[in-house]
């Protein structure tokens, strides 16, 4: 029973990132956490990340902005080690909380007012990029601070979506490495994310199907409405009773 549950959890949570280009994480590890201990489901959320990526970077390298996710990806590198304090030593509600706070806020102001700046420049990569490390360190969700600054960048749909990969590939393989280094592979997280892997490869297929007939209009909208649906699953998640 429980496999099955880990293996729905990762397949929706494949599915919302196959459709808008992110998510595996921020709808996985409050979920996941309620199952699982977060040393346990962190590095599965990890290798599920991984797999999604690579999965959606076959056929939409094309519309990859190189120069952008590499900016990204060098200022995540040294956020990495700060995140991986931060799951050895940290809060983790408290961190859970201050996060869903911070994406409720984003979703619903530029719901509300369709306002917030446009970044202009390429620089702005630096500071989300490294927050996005220390975030993917820490809890796995380094895809909340580049998809902010994709949407703040104005990115449209194809081009938001395989530049997120181009990042989340090298970015998630260097905090797969170091869950890997700190000791947190293990037997158990092997045992769960084999079986998920072909629930994984139908999640993309449908996600492709579903995000490709979301019209580029009203692809912001959608992104802000994930945004705040993330951040609520994020603040209620320590509500949730988690595993002991």
């Amino acid at each position: 029973m429980l496999l099955l549950t880990v293996v729905a959890i990762v397949f929706v949570a494949a599915l919302v990132h196959s459709t808008l280009g992110f998510g595996t994480a921020l709808v996985a590890m409050p979920l996941l956490v309620t199952v699982l201990d977060v040393n346990v489901a962190t590095p599965l959320v990890g290798l599920t990340m991984l797999t999604t990526i690579a999965l959606l970077l076959v056929g939409s390298w094309r519309d990859l902005d190189l120069r952008s996710a590499l900016h990204l990806l060098v200022a995540s590198i040294p956020g990495i080690p700060v995140g991986l304090l931060i799951l050895r030593f940290a809060h983790q509600d408290v961190f859970k909380a201050g996060l869903g706070i911070l994406l409720i806020t984003v979703g619903l102001y530029n719901l509300r007012t369709s306002v917030l700046p446009r970044l202009r420049h390429i620089g702005w990569a630096h500071a989300f990029g490294f927050v996005s490390g220390v975030l993917g360190g820490a809890y796995n969700v380094n895809a909340a601070p580049v998809a902010v600054y994709g949407i703040l960048r104005r990115w449209p749909p194809e081009y938001f979506k395989a530049t997120l990969q181009g990042y989340f590939l090298p970015s998630t393989l260097l905090i797969v490495a170091s869950h890997g280094l700190a000791g947190l592979w293990t037997g158990n997280v092997i045992g769960f994310y084999l079986p998920a892997v072909p629930a994984v490869i139908l999640a993309v297929v449908l996600g492709r199907f579903i995000g490709a007939r979301i019209a580029p209009d009203r692809f912001q909208r959608v992104l802000y409405t994930a945004l705040l649906a993330f951040g609520v699953m994020l603040l209620v998640s320590p509500l949730l009773s988690p595993v002991n």
